[in-house]
């Protein structure tokens, strides 16, 4: 191991690093106790709470292991407590990846590819640092505004507002999908019978597979009335659609 990755996974930066985590494990736990307290405030049963709360922590299992295999892949080249620190704060593993890619780009390190520097280190955790402060701003400055704009983009019909965040969602997906799944037709009709499992195809064919999946699962589910079988659908497909890619 080089001097730049045993400093990467040196005690101080994995105390530096544990400080902010924790900082969200409280702040995590303590939105959770006011969103309890808050619940039972405008009459909810605790049983639909209790509901609500496993259904949520069996729906962020799928998500986490994607997350924890970006971590991984982040350990082998920033260091395990810039990995941890990252994607326990922002968890996008794309961004994180690209960021710390970019940093070393800079001072001719080509990450996961040509040995750690330490110029090259300090460049990927500070772009990685630097390009999301935009969005802590932004949250900053504006979620106490949300209230009034929600307000008049839905003219006091709560309706609108679950059609917004739910075609907002949709929306997202579906351009998180698209990079996928248009990738692998365009360099089909350049490579015309060249490399057919390439990684953008093991994407496109995992994108597909998850969906087909799920909406096998939430069929069944819905049929047959099993309960437990909406919350883990996620889980499941994700898992199962990795596994099925890796295996072609």
């Amino acid at each position: 191991m080089n001097q730049a990755m045993q400093i990467a996974n040196s005690l101080p930066l994995w105390i530096a690093c544990a400080i902010p985590v924790a900082l969200v494990i409280v702040q995590s736990l303590l939105f959770g106790r006011e969103a309890y307290t808050a619940g039972e405030h405008v009459g909810m049963e605790k049983s639909d709470m209790k509901k609500a709360i496993k259904s949520a922590a069996i729906t962020s299992i799928g998500p986490s292991i994607v997350v924890l295999s970006g971590m991984l892949s982040l350990l082998v080249t920033v260091g395990g407590p810039v990995g941890w620190m990252r994607l326990s704060m922002i968890g996008s593993v794309m961004f994180e990846s690209i960021a710390a890619g970019l940093g070393t780009s800079a001072v001719g390190v080509t990450l996961g590819t040509d040995p750690m520097t330490m110029e090259a280190l300090s460049m990927a955790v500070w772009t990685m640092v630097l390009c999301s402060i935009g969005w802590v701003l932004f949250a900053t400055f504006t979620a106490n505004k949300m209230d009034k704009i929600e307000h008049r983009l839905s003219k006091g019909n709560a309706g609108v507002l679950t059609r917004i965040a739910s075609c907002a969602i949709i929306g997202v997906f579906s351009a998180m999908s698209a990079q996928h799944l248009s990738k692998p037709i365009y360099l089909t009709m350049q490579n015309a019978g060249q490399d057919m499992m390439s990684p953008a195809m093991k994407n496109a064919a995992a994108c597909i597979l998850g969906a087909v999946i799920m909406f096998i699962l939430l069929s069944i589910a819905r049929k047959r009335n099993i309960h437990w079988l909406n919350e883990w659908a996620l889980t499941i497909a994700i898992i199962g659609a990795m596994i099925i890619t890796a295996l072609i």
